[in-house]
This record gives structure tokens, sequence and C-alpha cells, in this order.
């Protein structure tokens, strides 16, 4: 238990750095990855809100960019909110493996104990820095999903092959890109963001549908009252 408590100890420090924000382990998001139509009777549910065929892909990264959790399983109609609730890192999340520990998502996921999202309406200084060292913080999965969709581009232009094999090669491609990033190779040239468009419009929707309930939020009310008001 102490070595694991002085790893996720090393992990806040690292997300720390970049904006103060406290105690997290990870940011989380999906992206698409696109895929020719896998026939069928239930071929549409792999057509994404854009109108292509895609898988949608949860991960969650740390902040040197290493993936450290990916589901690849979930057809383009998936929802991320959907993925996250039946996945594996939410359960252990449930059971407290990461202690008190958070992980930063954008509006379409529920806000909860560990999982801390923006306020759609900040009013209070402390919320408006509570905003942005989230959104600066979370930045790390959006640029995460650009360096990989760049260093791999074949995960944007499309993979032509069998559905199992499609959910073999995005698990090979994280891990390459892990090993790039440990490795600090250099990262590719960005000549194109996918990620951040991608993430943008999946915020937007998510500020028109969601309705926070009260004391649902306790937590983030707190950390905001107890950490942001104090900077």
């Amino acid at each position: 238990m102490q070595k694991k408590s002085a790893e996720l100890e090393i992990v806040n420090r690292s997300f720390h750095r970049i904006a103060n924000f406290p105690k997290v382990v990870g940011c989380i998001d999906c992206t698409h990855v696109k895929i020719q139509s896998p026939g069928g009777v239930n071929a549409e549910i792999f057509r994404n809100r854009k109108g292509y065929f895609s898988y949608n892909v949860q991960a969650v990264c740390n902040a040197n960019l290493e993936i450290t959790d990916l589901v690849c399983r979930w057809p383009g109609s998936a929802h991320d909110a959907n993925i996250f609730n039946n996945s594996r890192i939410k359960h252990r999340f449930e059971l407290n493996q990461f202690k008190d520990c958070f992980i930063l998502g954008d509006s379409g996921y529920g806000v909860s104990r560990y999982m801390m999202t923006p306020l759609l309406h900040p009013n209070t200084a402390a919320e408006r820095l509570y905003n942005e060292s989230q959104i600066r913080t979370r930045n790390c999965v959006e640029r995460c999903f650009g360096v990989w969709k760049r260093r791999f581009p074949v995960l944007s232009a499309g993979l032509r092959v069998s559905q199992n094999t499609v959910m073999a090669v995005i698990v090979a491609c994280g891990v390459l890109h892990n090993i790039a990033r440990q490795n600090r190779d250099a990262d590719p040239s960005e000549e194109e963001n996918f990620t951040a468009e991608e993430s943008t419009e999946n915020a937007m929707e998510a500020d028109e549908s969601t309705t926070e309930t009260p004391g649902v939020s306790f937590m983030r009310s707190s950390l905001i009252r107890d950490y942001f008001a104090s900077l």
C-alpha cells in the first residue's frame, strides 16, 4: 500500500504542476476511431453523430500524455458517460482504490465524489479559478488524443479490417504511443488537431443537455470552498 500511495503522490504532483489542481490521478475523454461499415443488422449502431462509422474509444491519460486506461469496444453511437458508467475504471473508483483522488472529465460526465467536471455557470472568483484549473489540466487528454492520432494516422483516416482486428489495432497503437512517450520520442508535427474540435463539440452538447442535481456536486463545492477559495 505504501508503494501504491507513493505512486499516486507522484501522479498527483505531476498534474498539480500544470494548473494547481489537487489530487488528480487521470483525465478522461472519448474519441472516435473511424471504421468501414461492419455490415449486418447492427451496423447502424456504429454510425456516430457526425454520420460516419466508428468506435467510440475511451481513454484516461496521465500528465505525460500516456494512456493509462483504454476502452475500445463501444460503437460510435455510444455516449461517453455510458461508456464510463460501464467501465472498469469507474468500478475501481467506486471501490475507492484511488483513495480520495480525482479524475477530470468534461461536462458530459456526471460529477461525483471522484469525477470533477467544469461548472456550467461559474459565478465567484473561486469557481472561475476552479474552472480554469480544471480545463487546463483536463487538456492533457485532448493533447494525448492529438499526438496519438498524428503518430498513427490510421486512427483518423479509418481502419478497413474486421471488428476484432480493429480493437487489437487500437490497443496496439495505445501501447506503442506509451512506449514513444516513455522514451521521449519527438511528437509528430501539429499539422492537424483532430481532438480539440471533437472535444469542444462534446462539451457544447453536454452544456446544452446536462442538468446538475442538488447535493450530487457536494464534493466539488467543498473542493472549491476549501482549496480554490484560498489560492
